[in-house]
């Protein structure tokens, strides 16, 4: 009997990757979209690599209780639940001053709350078979502050601090809690911050400019998504217990190395001249 993943945020990105390569991997997958019409290119992904018997579609919106309720209530027809990858999110790019308090909220409602919401749905599925692993999706964001980036990097802090907690929490009760921490990647945060709105008579406008072209110019470092999917089924289904953090990507391991042994004040000099070299 195939053991039981639940992927939430499957419709594109490394959500519908991580729901093909856990089923490659031998696990049943639950995959979770926030509407069916969303699912397109998950359905026929799973086709093409033969794994569309083993994934089972489902509506779930993080950000709603009523959604989770009922997502919950659906999970008792399954006899267990042994992995949760918390993938669903999005990312706000900005700058502090011009980013209301309502769209950090926003921020949180999907990428911090969203995830502790589904956690608790399926918790108790866990420790009734004192087993499961919980993989939730982070970012190099969660341990390095972005000029730009602030509600996604305090966003991605805060899930840290979480899993952190509740990997202690857990550990009496045989379940493993797990950060992947992806850097720069063809589908994730990056592309996002594209659509931030910074306009022409804004003080930040020759900031967000410098930003712009920086991350346009790393795009072809960008990493293919394809590893971290495959990253996230090898910790699903190893047998020995997984470390609390993995870090993923180029330069990210340099970079995290370099900010544990550096001065802050030199390290935001490199930064900063980085950024807005002339």
């Amino acid at each position: 009997m195939r053991k039981i993943a639940i992927v939430t945020g499957t419709s594109s990105g490394f959500g519908m990757l991580c729901a093909v390569e856990l089923a490659k991997a031998g696990f049943k997958v639950i995959s979770t979209v926030r509407s069916l019409d969303k699912a397109e290119n998950l359905l026929r992904l799973s086709e093409e690599q033969g794994v569309s018997d083993f994934i089972q579609l489902q509506t779930l919106d993080v950000t709603s209780q009523e959604s989770v309720r009922s997502f919950a209530d659906s999970l008792s027809a399954f006899p267990r639940v042994d992995v949760l990858v918390n993938n669903a999110g999005f990312a706000l790019g900005g700058f502090c001053e011009e980013r209301s308090v309502e769209e950090y909220r926003l921020q949180f409602e999907t990428n911090v709350f969203g995830v502790i919401a589904v956690t608790q749905a399926v918790l108790p599925f866990m420790r009734k078979n004192q087993t499961g692993r919980i993989i939730n999706m982070s970012s190099i964001s969660g341990k390095f502050g972005f000029p730009g980036l602030s509600p996604y990097t305090v966003s991605k802090h805060a899930l840290e601090g979480w899993s952190e907690s509740l990997r202690l929490e857990l550990k009496p009760f045989g379940i493993d809690v797990v950060l992947v921490e992806p850097g720069s990647y063809q589908t994730n945060i990056w592309s996002s911050i594209d659509n931030t709105a910074v306009n022409s008579d804004s003080p930040y406008y020759f900031f967000m400019e410098r930003l712009l072209d920086e991350i346009e110019s790393g795009k072809t470092g960008h990493g293919n998504p394809l590893d971290v999917a495959k990253l996230v089924a090898r910790i699903a289904a190893q047998p020995k217990t997984p470390k609390l953090r993995y870090p993923i990507g180029k330069g990210v391991k340099m970079s995290l190395f370099m900010k544990s042994i550096l001065p802050w004040g030199l390290l935001e000099k490199v930064v900063l001249r980085k950024l807005l070299r002339k």
